[in-house]
């Protein structure tokens, strides 16, 4: 099977993902894609403008928060395609977790475009009202995730052992991810609120790490699995590689908050956090590799033909 064969039955498993999805799946990629491009805008814009990167008034805010709501919200409706819940239930929480992206994305692209902070911003009644909505929107957020989660316990059980363990796996992560978040705006509010605006930012910094790295496992250990499941290997080697990402996507995540917590980037660790950190991208970069070489028959490894 060649270079090319492996690319087109990626192609066609995801299209399939795209023609199986239910209406309201269908309409979370598409935001999701709208919200992504609109990250890619920003980040064109600082490319080309050389704006700052760094900053609350940085329009790498309306360039962060859209591709990663973006990717977000896509990877969160596929992985919900695969429960086994009540469409009313589906449609209700997955609608809400849309409409909240937007908004959410939506209000931080506006004060970045504006040139003024997003978070934390109490300077005017109108930007008292956008960081308060977008508070109030981290809470629907979680409890939407939260609603969707807690159908994992049941709803995955006709899942195969490998996918059932990396939905599970990325909806608990992505929690972690929402409870720092929540942690992070509620130091912040109160920095800001007592008349410290730029200790508020810098308090609520410190956790970003943390935050980024969980929010992505629903995307990687699903992802994860199901290109294992296009492999033709038995189901408990299947099980055996996404359990090795898991734990490593599991282990990161658990050093780099550590590491937040302690107020330390995880570019300035010490040796050891290091090491781990190593150690865990290796388990995580590993699986995947071997789940996509997985892919080709054995007997037509390096062949082009």
């Amino acid at each position: 099977m060649s270079t090319g064969s492996v690319a087109a039955r990626l192609g066609t498993a995801l299209a399939k993902i795209w023609r199986g999805g239910r209406k309201v799946e269908r309409r979370a990629y598409v935001v999701g894609a709208v919200l992504f491009a609109s990250g890619l805008v920003a980040a064109a814009v600082l490319l080309v403008t050389g704006g700052s990167w760094t900053g609350p008034v940085s329009l790498r805010k309306a360039a962060t928060f859209g591709m990663s709501f973006g990717l977000t919200l896509a990877t969160v409706a596929w992985a919900v395609s695969y429960l086994k819940i009540t469409e009313r239930s589906r449609t209700f929480l997955l609608t809400v977790f849309t409409v909240v992206s937007v908004v959410e994305t939506g209000l931080v692209s506006m004060q970045a475009w504006r040139g003024v902070p997003s978070h934390f911003n109490f300077e005017t009644p109108f930007d008292s009202v956008v960081s308060m909505s977008l508070a109030a929107g981290g809470g629907v957020i979680i409890l939407s995730i939260l609603g969707l989660a807690s159908a994992t316990i049941a709803g995955t059980r006709d899942l195969s052992a490998a996918m059932r363990i990396a939905v599970r796996a990325g909806f608990v992560i992505l929690l972690i991810a929402l409870a720092v978040g929540a942690v992070m705006i509620a130091r912040g509010v109160v920095e800001a609120r007592s008349g410290q605006a730029q200790l508020a930012y810098t308090t609520a910094g410190e956790l970003k790490p943390a935050h980024a790295v969980a929010m992505h496992a629903i995307l990687v250990l699903p992802g994860l699995a199901w290109l294992v499941d296009l492999t033709g290997w038995a189901d408990r080697v299947k099980t055996r590689v996404v359990l090795v990402g898991t734990g490593g996507y599991a282990l990161l995540t658990a050093v780099v908050l550590v590491e937040s917590i302690r107020g330390v980037s995880p570019f300035a660790a010490s040796a050891p956090e290091m090491a781990v950190s190593v150690l865990a991208v290796a388990l995580v970069v590993g699986a995947a590799l071997g789940a996509a070489a997985g892919l080709v028959p054995p007997g037509q490894r390096g062949s082009d033909s």
